[in-house]
Formats: C-alpha cells, structure tokens, sequence
C-alpha cells in the first residue's frame, strides 16, 4: 500500500505564526487532543515548541503528560478531561493545568495524599453544557477552592469555559456568564492568572473574546469551520494531504490503493473530484481498501493522486459539507495505519 498523509511542516509553522498573529494580545494555546488531530503529536509538538508556543491543550492526562514528554519543563499544558483522583495525581505529578469542571474533583483533590499542588483553572458553564459548574453551584465551588487554596493543595491559575460559536448571540450571552463568573471568583479573594473562553473561530473574529489564551485547534492544523470564511480570508493554510497511487485501471474504472478502511467515509462517493493527468475525474465509489474513480485514457498504474487537503481540489472542510460535518471529523478519520510522511518546503 501507498497510500500516505503527507505533513507540511512548513506550513503548519505558517499556521501557527498566522494564529498568534490574529490572536494578539492573547496568547495562542495550540490544541493537540487526539494524536495532534491525527497529525502526529511528537512531530508537531516538537516543531511548535521550535516555533516558540509555550501553551498546549491536550485534552486528557495521559496525553498531557506525553506531551510534557515531548516539550520539557516550560511549556504549559492544560487538559480537562479529568476522570477522578488518579487522574489528579497524575496531572499533579506531570505539572499539568487541570481545567476543573465538576464540584466532585474538588472533594477528590481535598482527599488527595499526593505531593504538590494542583495548578486549577475552574470552569463556569455558560450555557453549552459540555460539563461545567452550574452558575447555581459556582459559590459553592469558589468556596471550596478558596479553602483548597488555604490549605496549599491548589494553586488557582484560572477560569475558563466554552462557547458554542452558533451565534453571536449566545456567545454573547454565554461570555456575559463567564464575566459574572470572574467577577464573582474575584470577590472572594480569587484572582485568576489566565481567563480563556475563546476557540479558533471566536478567536480570530471577536476580540472581545480573546481574554489571556485562546484555545487554537482546528486553524493551527490549516481546518476552516464548515460554513464560515474560507482558508484564503482566514489567512490559513491546510497542512495535510492524503495521497494515493492508482493500483489498477479496467472497464469499470481506474482504483486507487485508499478507501474507508483508511477514514475516507463511504458516503462521499459520486460526491467529490480529485486532480488527475487529465484534469478533475469524479470519486465514483469507495470501498474497504480502495476507491473507484472515473476512468480516463492516459490512466496508469503508479500514478499518484492527491484526495484531499493539501494541494488537492477539495480540502477537509470541503468533503465534511458534502455530508454536514466538520473538517476536523474527516481529519480525525484518517487511519494511523497509514504512514505519516513529514515534509517542508524545501523537500
């Protein structure tokens, strides 16, 4: 098989200068939950440390603490998917950020034997229910860190949360929680280093929204949001690409050596174009191992073709409307069988 996801690391490089660039004064956390959005974590974290991002989100402790690994003991890294007390221990121990989000995980870090402190960034629901303290329950919750802090078992670094980004409206509503949320951290004596509420799309559009960090997944990896600006107006570039060889050419078609197996889903057969020696050949069919395009006369087997991404007609957020998702969906889909192939501009 060679078919391959191919990284520019070039670009992504580009990405990243672009998001710090348009996030201003607000520092960039370049977001690297699930295998840096099946880039790669090593590489990437590497090439963002050479780049100088000193924040990462990594979603859980265990990648957390890979990630420590990778970009040694001055980076920052937060996570929030937090299970329960060993988790804690373990975030503790790999000098992580913990993102709090449940009045539970507080009573676990009381009872806690571990060494250290835990470095907490509390966050306030403000309406899209993707865990969070309830605005009811945030005194409570605020008492109980302060006591916490007291105590020397937390260190309060800050408060966060998320928005849905549906619509200014509810962003407006929800970043008014969050502003009511701070205010009332700060009667009690809490003062949070580093308030974040904003994600890429936010980030980038709404200044009012950018706080101390921004949370920057998706636009770092060169992804749009499906229905919003395209790359050009954003001032992104897509860094990946998957590419293929044809296998084999017969009267039913020329195949190409990817299919479902490798995360293209089946449902965008008849549905997109790929760049071929003869110019665009509609994506007939997608099977388990392999795809089906229309045929044309100079065919030949070995010859590569890019399916999407970078350099292809469609890119990841292009395939994902044709079938009401998001870009990030198709990137996550692309099997880590396939081999990674890491280039720059120079290769």
């Amino acid at each position: 098989m060679s078919a391959q996801y191919r990284v520019d690391l070039d670009a992504f490089a580009r990405n990243l200068h672009r998001v710090r660039d348009a996030v201003a004064p607000a520092e960039p956390m370049f977001v690297v939950k699930d295998d840096a959005y099946a880039h790669g974590l090593e590489v990437l974290v590497r090439r963002a440390r050479s780049e100088g991002v000193r924040w990462f989100g990594a979603f859980d402790v265990v990648t957390g603490a890979a990630v420590r690994a990778i970009a040694g003991p001055d980076a920052r890294i937060f996570v929030w998917l937090i299970g329960g007390a060993d988790d804690l221990a373990a975030g503790i121990a790999a000098d992580l950020d913990l993102g709090v989000g449940d009045q539970s995980l507080l009573d676990d870090l009381a009872a806690l034997t571990a060494d250290g402190s835990a470095r907490v960034h509390l966050k306030i629901d403000t309406g899209l229910h993707r865990n969070g303290i309830r605005p009811e329950d945030w005194d409570a919750a605020l008492a109980r860190t302060a006591t916490l802090v007291e105590q020397g078992r937390v260190r309060f670094e800050g408060i966060w949360s998320h928005i849905s980004e549906a619509s200014d409206a509810d962003d407006d509503d929800a970043r008014a929680l969050f502003l009511a949320a701070r205010d009332a951290a700060r009667a009690v004596g809490l003062e949070p280093r580093f308030s974040h509420l904003a994600a890429s799309a936010a980030g980038f559009a709404r200044g009012e929204f950018r706080e101390d960090l921004v949370r920057v997944g998706a636009f770092s990896y060169g992804i749009r949001p499906a229905g919003g600006p395209g790359e050009a107006e954003l001032g992104i570039e897509p860094i990946a690409s998957l590419t293929a060889t044809v296998a084999s050419v017969d009267s039913q078609g020329v195949h190409v050596d990817v299919g479902s197996a490798h995360g293209l889903p089946s449902a965008l057969a008849g549905r997109f174009d790929v760049a071929t020696s003869a110019g665009p050949r509609r994506v007939e069919a997608i099977g388990f191992t392999s795809l089906t395009v229309a045929p044309w006369e100079t065919a030949e087997v070995g010859e590569p073709l890019t399916i999407f991404g970078r350099g292809a007609l469609c890119s990841a957020t292009d395939l994902a409307e044709l079938i009401d998702t998001i870009g990030e969906e198709i990137a996550l889909r692309v099997s880590p069988v396939l081999p990674r192939v890491y280039t720059t501009g120079r290769a």
